[in-house]
């Protein structure tokens, strides 16, 4: 299964026998799905199975739709005024231009725009033609909601391809860093080894030691010394990265996890490479060039489903 980017847009406009229905969705990045649904009240019906069908195709991030419905002048008749709402908005508009001064009359056309002004659901749209009409337009929506549902999908599959390919590209750069440390290391084996003997000659030059204390402090030093361990993890950590692109599930949050120990790993190493002179230095360049890299892996993760 192709990852998925968060971000993603579709719309869908559909010539119906009541008029011009447009449904639009809109998707960014976000921790967990939180759906936002603004419709007319008279479809208030179908607004459950719509964030259904959102639920069973969008696992992570912030969704807006938008349903529109530009009635033809036959359907708009259909519909009874809403008197007491038209009373309020005209009552509203003759304060504003008194207290304002403005010499102007109310607009019908733009009264009857109003959501709401044209009332569908009143006792009259329970049986009959207009019961019918509102079945029909809910079979309508549906149809909407699964075009664009579509839509979005194919567009989020594109920016999850576009994102892949970038940190499958970050993710080999990557690797190279941590061939170039190893052989680094494989060369700078004596001066670990020397670090770690002047250490051990200063505990012996001790007037007293416990000889357990010793082999202790040595095991310490030892894995402090060297950086062979996390290099390994490192790479492994690499080649999951890679193998996530591919999985099921929520890719997103499985890589953020990776990523945190990837960095971790990173800040170890650097830890380890003071004291160690030229060699030391090229081993902290590449270790920040390697943080650098799991950075900007890090930014394109942060928009995978």
């Amino acid at each position: 299964m192709p990852i998925r980017s968060m971000t993603g847009f579709a719309r869908v406009s559909r010539s119906t026998p009541f008029g011009e229905l447009t449904l639009s969705i809109k998707s960014v990045n976000h921790r967990g799905l939180d759906v936002h649904v603004h419709i007319p009240l008279e479809f208030d019906a179908v607004e459950a199975e719509l964030r259904t069908a959102l639920r069973k195709r969008i696992v992570r991030g912030h969704v807006q739709v938008q349903l529109f419905l530009k009635r033809v002048a036959a359907s708009a008749g259909a519909g009874t005024i809403n008197e007491p709402l038209l009373r309020s908005w005209l009552e509203a508009f003759q304060d504003a231009a008194k207290r304002f001064g403005i010499d102007s009359k109310p607009d019908l056309n733009q009264a009857l725009r109003v959501p709401g002004m044209i009332d569908t659901n009143g006792p009259a749209a329970l049986s009959g033609p207009q019961a019918a009409e509102r079945e029909a337009l809910d079979a309508e929506v549906r149809t909407a909601t699964a075009a664009a549902l579509d839509e979005l999908d194919a567009f989020r599959v594109r920016e999850g391809a576009a994102i892949e390919s970038e940190i499958r590209m970050r993710s080999a750069v990557l690797r190279d860093l941590v061939r170039q440390m190893e052989e680094i290391r494989s060369r700078a084996l004596p001066a670990f080894h020397k670090r770690l003997r002047d250490r051990l000659g200063e505990m012996l030059d001790a007037a007293q030691f416990d000889p357990a204390r010793l082999a202790q402090e040595a095991a310490i030093l030892a894995e402090r010394s060297d950086i062979a361990e996390e290099l390994v993890r490192l790479k492994t950590h690499t080649d999951q990265t890679d193998a996530l692109l591919t999985a099921e599930g929520e890719t997103g949050k499985k890589l953020d996890f990776l990523l945190q120990e990837m960095n971790r790993e990173t800040n170890t190493i650097l830890s380890k490479t003071g004291g160690l002179g030229e060699t030391g230095l090229k081993l902290t360049d590449l270790g920040l060039a390697a943080k650098a890299e799991i950075d900007r892996i890090r930014e394109q993760s942060l928009n995978i489903e």
